[in-house]
């Protein structure tokens, strides 16, 4: 079963997010910005991150650089609502296995973790 953390700010975001991979039997932590995810990555293994792009503190490109730095091997989702982050996102291709726009369908978001996980799995 794979392991998955969520760094969202919205908690109903982050609930929802949590619930619908829990219910497809993942193993989630959800924590509220980049900064607790950095803390939860050092204390815990992941197979995939799961982050907002605009947080407090450090945001989820931010996040999304260090975990690419230190952690290599995990891959990143990130999540949007907002189309101006969009295009901050999309210069990191390379790093990141795909963008989710809010508001999306708990298929949505479902289906985007298995394909992430599937990538990592390939490579």
């Amino acid at each position: 079963m794979a392991h998955i953390l969520i760094a969202e700010d919205d908690l109903a975001v982050r609930s929802f997010v949590s619930r619908a991979l829990e219910q497809k039997g993942f193993d989630v932590t959800a924590v509220g910005d980049g900064i607790q995810a950095l803390e939860a990555l050092q204390n815990d293994g992941y197979d995939l991150l799961v982050t907002d792009i605009v947080m407090p503190g450090l945001d989820g490109i931010g996040l999304a650089l260090r975990v690419t730095r230190d952690y290599p091997e995990l891959p990143v989702l990130l999540m949007t609502g907002y189309s101006a982050e969009q295009q901050r996102a999309y210069d990191l291709e390379e790093l990141i296995c795909k963008v989710l726009i809010k508001p999306f369908t708990l298929k949505q978001v479902c289906d985007a973790v298995e394909e992430a996980l599937n990538q990592r799995q390939a490579s």
